[in-house]
């Protein structure tokens, strides 16, 4: 028998920095502390994280310390699900700040009804203090979705604010720990869980913000690892759900050709993504498929 409502998984490596303030969120929830625990699942950080987990471990006992040899965030979180003592999990990444309910509001859902998923609203905050503002100003926070919306496909199961019942996750299989690169484990967990029969529920009321400001050309980088990863996911689930949903189609291969045979283009849109968002979004999804094609040619 479970000895806590929900587990909260946390994978973490050298985020000790974004780490301290998001334990505290965490630890100031409307739902009683005896009701939950937050497991860190560190791949044995170097930044003093084991000595800042001690000294909370010493006030609050429901956080723990997982350090380990993991080989990927997929591996981290596993870690997590096996030591859970939880009924539900509750996936959280070492630099997201939950707001004061998120527990609550995931838990409401679990105790009404069993086969979900819970995927709740990430807002994006550039820093602390961005993430200050959008707190304190709702209408600031955008969301991917419409309020309104009630379901969500597994293209939108992300684990930076998602639950599941911990014999759901074992049923399935967990994550998978091939997926060692950038992107994708978690849409495959989502994507495993829905064709098992488990509801993916959203939740815009359970608000979290995921405090990150990636410079353009590292996030050019961990698209192309992206895209390796959807080859990957492809691989083993060879669906044209799969093909179409990861943009991995002739219409989107087609045009990286045309982009590639004319560099002048890219490289003006490159120059332009500091200042658009439609310039950069394009120059991002190149780098997304260079990394479906490196894929493929790798495994032909």
């Amino acid at each position: 028998m479970a000895l806590f409502q929900v587990s909260i998984v946390i994978p973490t490596y050298n985020r000790l920095d974004t780490l301290q303030e998001v334990l505290p969120t965490l630890l100031e929830q409307t739902l009683s502390q005896e009701a939950y625990e937050i497991l860190v699942c560190d791949s044995n950080s170097t930044d003093g994280t084991a000595k800042y987990l001690a000294k909370v471990h010493a006030t609050h006992p429901n956080v723990r310390h997982l350090p380990g040899a993991y080989s990927g965030r997929a591996a981290a979180r596993n870690a997590g699900i096996a030591a859970a003592r939880g009924e539900v999990v509750l996936f959280n990444d070492s630099d997201i700040l939950a707001s004061s309910d998120l527990l609550e509001q995931h838990l409401q859902h679990h105790h009404e009804r069993k086969k979900i998923a819970v995927v709740g609203l990430e807002v994006q905050v550039k820093n602390l203090a961005d993430y200050a503002y959008k707190r304190d100003h709702p209408e600031a926070r955008g969301s991917l979705h419409p309020a309104s919306r009630k379901k969500l496909s597994w293209l939108y199961f992300l684990t930076g604010n998602a639950s599941v019942r911990r014999e759901d996750l074992i049923r399935v299989g967990s994550f998978d720990e091939s997926f060692t690169g950038y992107g994708h484990e978690d849409l495959e967990l989502g994507f495993r869980l829905q064709k098992s029969g488990i509801t993916i529920l959203y939740e815009p009321l359970a608000i979290n913000y995921h405090c990150q400001d990636v410079p353009h050309d590292d996030q050019k980088e961990k698209m192309k690892l992206a895209g390796r990863s959807t080859v990957r996911f492809y691989r083993k689930h060879p669906e044209f759900s799969v093909k179409a949903n990861l943009g991995m189609t002739p219409i989107s291969l087609g045009l990286h050709s045309l982009l590639t045979g004319v560099p002048a283009v890219l490289g003006y849109f490159d120059r332009k993504a500091a200042s658009s968002k439609f310039a950069r979004s394009l120059v991002q999804q190149y780098y997304y498929v260079s990394g479906i094609k490196e894929a493929l040619r790798a495994q032909a």
